[in-house]
């Protein structure tokens, strides 16, 4: 297994993190689908995220920022326990009827979980993917509130006609935006806990599959761009005749959303007891009409979602905590949402499961490069689409694709520094890099009765 260091607090939080006696609050933005490119301080140019953009500015981006897999549901399992899909328990979509996705163990140890154990009171709102309706891995049984879509594929629509409020189904009238009822939601839940430290995890649908946008978002960008008339494919919900448009206005209210979340923050006074990241579950897709080429979605960067090449893993990652974290500050050091539950639970000061794969990152969001302990390697696994691995050891990047077919298939290899976009194979030039991959990739993997390589049982549905 990876070697790794874990950065602990045993007991209490130091009083240099704090400004407060209490602990501070973490709130964890996961937008679905966001492509690398796909906000303006990472370089988007066809609309703006000036919301967003504040986290940049006021706070720290990560340049090298990892999602946990390149799909929903890995991501998300990846997240909640901190072990990444060599060993997570949930390493693919799987998928059960009428309603939701196969569950965790009932009793898997989990991010909210540890952090109620600490004290927070923990809420979640958006889509959840980790266990159908009533199942053993129900978000009600993982959180103290639950808002949102249980089942990722009832997702693909943002309006549904129904949603989740704990274990209760809410059913909706037509024509409800999902993502605006999400969002209300969670400002209701800051402010009836801004007393009391809370963790509030915020997976956002937006801009996942459907281009679906009210009007008022979508018009402003409608006489700019190309026409592109058609269905919504497989994605149920109203007919998207403009998608380029609609996702720009998609992006533009979950930008006006997280706005209207900072500014509750200071309108609450609890603006600088509170630690707000924001990222992504994976790569940008291509569905539901959405055109990343047109949007230069994934920026420099090969591949998108179902890729491990960067492009479908790297994402980009703000996080902004007022006093604590230097204003316009970036960090380099790659990092993994395997490492997010280790961090929080430094911050809440106690200590994490001990056989997880994350390492805490705190030192780095404050500007403590030097005392942040580094990875040996990072890996991944994709268990569907013949089977592919990855590892990224320093700057050089492995993968492997097909391995299903073959688990000796060859290794492709990248020069990060010097080739971001992965476009210039130089494995034949440096085996013994190669090798040196090849067994990072081999010590990684744990088999798993439930998933294999490229055939398998995780395509039961």
């Amino acid at each position: 297994m990876q070697k790794f260091i874990l950065t602990l607090l045993l007991c209490t939080v130091p009083s240099t993190l704090l400004a407060t006696d209490r602990v501070p609050n973490i709130i964890y933005i996961m937008a679905d689908d966001l492509g690398y490119g796909d906000l303006s301080c990472f370089g988007q140019t066809k609309f703006k995220t000036p919301n967003i953009d504040r986290l940049a500015a006021e706070g720290v981006t990560f340049t090298d920022y990892y999602a946990g897999s390149t799909v929903c549901a890995p991501t998300r399992c990846v997240l909640m326990t901190g072990l990444h899909t060599g060993h997570a328990f949930v390493r693919g979509n799987r998928e059960v009827q009428p309603e939701g996705q196969a569950p965790m163990p009932a009793d898997i140890v989990t991010l909210p979980r540890r952090l109620q154990d600490a004290g927070y009171t923990t809420g979640m709102f958006g889509k959840w993917g980790l266990g159908a309706p009533g199942s053993a891995s129900d978000p009600s049984n993982h959180f103290n509130e639950f808002f949102g879509y249980n089942c990722q594929r009832q997702a693909h629509t943002f309006y549904p006609t129904h949603l989740w409020h704990n274990d209760q189904k809410v059913l909706l009238e037509e024509g409800v935006y999902s993502a605006d009822l999400i969002n209300e939601k969670l400002l209701s839940f800051v402010k009836n806990n801004s007393d009391r430290p809370f963790f509030a995890y915020v997976p956002f649908t937006i801009p996942h599959a459907a281009m679906h946008v009210p009007e008022d978002d979508h018009a402003p960008f409608r006489a700019k761009w190309p026409q592109f008339d058609g269905k919504i494919g497989k994605y149920k919900g109203p007919l998207v005749t403009n998608p380029i448009a609609a996702f720009a206005g998609m992006m533009t209210r979950m930008d006006r959303h997280v706005g209207q979340l900072l500014d509750l923050l200071k309108e609450l006074g609890i603006d600088d007891n509170t630690i707000v990241s924001f990222t992504s579950d994976n790569g940008p897709h291509m569905e539901g009409g959405h055109d990343p080429k047109f949007f230069d979605s994934n920026g420099p960067l090969r591949g998108h979602k179902r890729d491990l090449y960067e492009g479908g893993i790297r994402v980009p990652f703000l996080a902004r905590w007022p006093g604590k974290i230097t204003p316009g500050s970036v960090c380099n050091i790659p990092v993994a949402m395997w490492d997010v539950m280790p961090t929080c639970m430094e911050i809440a000061g106690v200590e994490p499961p001990k056989a997880i794969d994350g390492i805490s990152y705190l030192p780095a969001l404050l500007g403590n490069e030097a005392d942040q302990p580094r990875h040996d390697y990072l890996y991944w696994a994709f268990y569907e689409r013949g089977g592919k691995q990855a590892v990224r050891w320093g700057q050089w990047k492995g993968v492997r694709n097909n391995v299903g077919k073959n688990p000796d298939s060859t290794l492709e290899l990248y020069h990060l520094r010097s080739d971001l976009g992965e476009a210039v194979n130089v494995a034949a030039q440096y085996p013994e890099v190669v090798r040196r991959i090849d067994g990072y990739m081999r010590d990684a993997y744990t088999p798993s009765e439930l998933w294999s390589f490229g055939t398998p049982k995780n395509k039961k549905r």
